[in-house]
């Protein structure tokens, strides 16, 4: 073990009893974190509108405070964009990260401030390295690189001072000299802003180092990957990074990809894979066991409050709202977040569940806007993964991408669900890779299952399977490349369906 590597991993392990703490303290920690907050904005302009210094419990929060979605809050966000202060947070908010976009606009902008960099995003990556060690303490992972696939950060329209830009990107700006030592490619590479130039350049210079962990999205990880061979001419990608250990994943579940990973681009048992829930919004959670796949630690100590709103009250206009305390274990809750940015009661699209509650571990389920609900089906993303890991499974198959939406009915036909895939190895059997889908669905999902009832409703699932990179080059039409861009699994209209089929056949002639 090299100096470097043993320094970090002692230092790492120093935060364990901090974790531990608060996995045996939750309720005692949000309210700290809940009175934090509070105290540090009241007298924002946010906080003197719902008299934050007369608040007296979390009960008088909730009655008082509304819960918010993008476009209420859009407002005070764009002043503080023009550069007005200690409008939803008393420090300077300098930094918006910049997510998928919003009915009133294609992107939205999320103030990071300095607390949540430093106490929130700069905690959650120090504490990732923290429970990497925990889980395998030999490891060497620091004696080599980590290489970070971010995206671009640009100066506001609005004002100068202001910085615009993925997450990824405004993190790797703010980064600690030691941290900006251990990962690669340089701060000029990885925050180019040119999609395609930028994955040529980070290929070049990344295949010329000592790789042994990545933290990114999976499907733009393939994308780096075989630039990398292309330029190498290597048939494997260890053949370039002989001493790589870990790829930490999130931004998409990873259980469909799962098998590629394991038996094509790291086919080795040395590898590990460790899941995070990292947004825009803050930083969540951290898989703090291996053997617990597609299941994460909830972070209680990073400047968040969290509520949570049952699924079946999330389109009510007063929806019951749950504390920590309060939620049930394998129920769906759209997640609220109050944080050290300022945003409040703030609905982040996320849907989870969870697992355990000594210590709270949850899964994400899914999006409470991304699913199919034209015939009161209510198919959700946590279903479609389930379903098409184990179609995949049963055919031998290798899922690339897919996304999947409504036919309607019409006087002609029924109504059905529609599959666009890329394969990256096709199934053996189609035909059973469609069956396995269907009846998956209709066993993990009781509304599905009822309007299949002798296809009174639905018919079988229709499944297109598209050429390889067709999902790709449909991302690039879009102008969607990069890190912070994912394909949409599930629609409850036909457009990107529409969209995607049509440049299939382009690709094919």
């Amino acid at each position: 073990m090299d100096i470097l590597n043993e320094t970090i991993a002692w230092l790492m392990k120093r935060r364990l009893p901090r974790i531990q703490s608060f996995m045996e303290r939750p309720m005692e920690t949000q309210e700290e974190m809940f009175w934090n907050l509070i105290q540090s904005a009241k007298y924002t302009e946010w906080g003197k509108k719902y008299e934050y210094q007369s608040i007296a419990s979390i009960k008088t929060f909730q009655e008082r405070v509304p819960v918010s979605n993008y476009e209420s809050l859009f407002p005070y966000i764009e002043r503080m964009m023009r550069g007005e202060q200690n409008v939803l947070w008393n420090s300077d908010i300098q930094y918006f990260s910049k997510s998928s976009g919003t009915t009133n606009a294609r992107s939205k902008f999320i103030p990071v401030s300095k607390e949540s960099l430093e106490d929130c995003h700069f905690m959650g990556g120090k504490d990732m390295m923290t429970l990497l060690v925990e889980n395998k303490p030999d490891t060497e992972v620091f004696s080599g690189k980590g290489l970070s696939i971010g995206g671009s950060l640009q100066s506001s329209q609005l004002n100068s001072r202001t910085y615009l830009g993925d997450v990824s990107a405004v993190v790797m700006k703010n980064l600690p000299i030691w941290a900006q030592l251990i990962r690669t490619p340089s701060l000029e590479v990885a925050l180019m802003d040119v999609w395609e130039e930028k994955i040529q350049k980070m290929a070049e210079v990344t295949s010329q180092e000592n790789v042994t962990s990545i933290l990114g999205v999976p499907t733009w990880t393939l994308v780096l990957i075989d630039k990398v061979l292309e330029i190498t001419g290597k048939k494997n990608i260890l053949e370039v990074w002989p001493n790589f250990e870990f790829f930490i994943h999130g931004a998409v579940a990873f259980q469909p990809y799962r098998e590629l990973f394991s038996h094509q681009v790291f086919p080795s048992s040395s590898v590990n894979y460790l899941e995070i829930y990292n947004a825009s919004e803050g930083f969540f959670g951290i898989q703090d066991d291996f053997n617990r796949k597609d299941e994460m630690l909830l972070m209680l100590d990073y400047g968040i409050f969290y509520e949570f709103i049952p699924m079946e009250e999330i389109e009510s206009e007063n929806p019951k709202v749950l504390t920590l305390s309060e939620v049930e274990l394998n129920k769906n809750y759209a997640i609220l977040i109050s944080t050290n940015s300022g945003l409040w009661r703030y609905k982040i699209g996320d849907t989870v569940k969870f697992t355990s509650r000594s210590p709270y571990r949850i899964k994400i389920s899914g999006r409470t806007k991304h699913f199919i609900n034209a015939f009161g089906e209510e198919l959700i993303i946590e279903n479609a993964e389930k379903a098409i890991t184990r179609a995949c499974e049963a055919t031998n198959a290798i899922l690339s991408d897919y996304t999947a939406g409504p036919v309607y009915m019409d006087n002609k036909q029924q109504g059905c669900h529609e599959w666009i895939i890329e394969f990256s190895q096709v199934p053996n059997d189609q035909v059973i890779f469609n069956t396995i889908l269907d009846e998956t669905l209709r066993e993990i999902n009781s509304d599905y299952d009822a309007k299949r009832y002798k296809d009174m409703v639905l018919s079988a699932p229709k499944i297109n399977v598209v050429p390889k990179d067709t999902f790709y080059h449909w991302m690039r039409n879009r102008g969607k490349l990069g890190g912070q861009h994912k394909v949409p699994r599930l629609s409850n209209s036909r457009e990107f369906l529409e969209q995607i089929l049509l440049l299939a056949k382009e690709v094919c002639v």
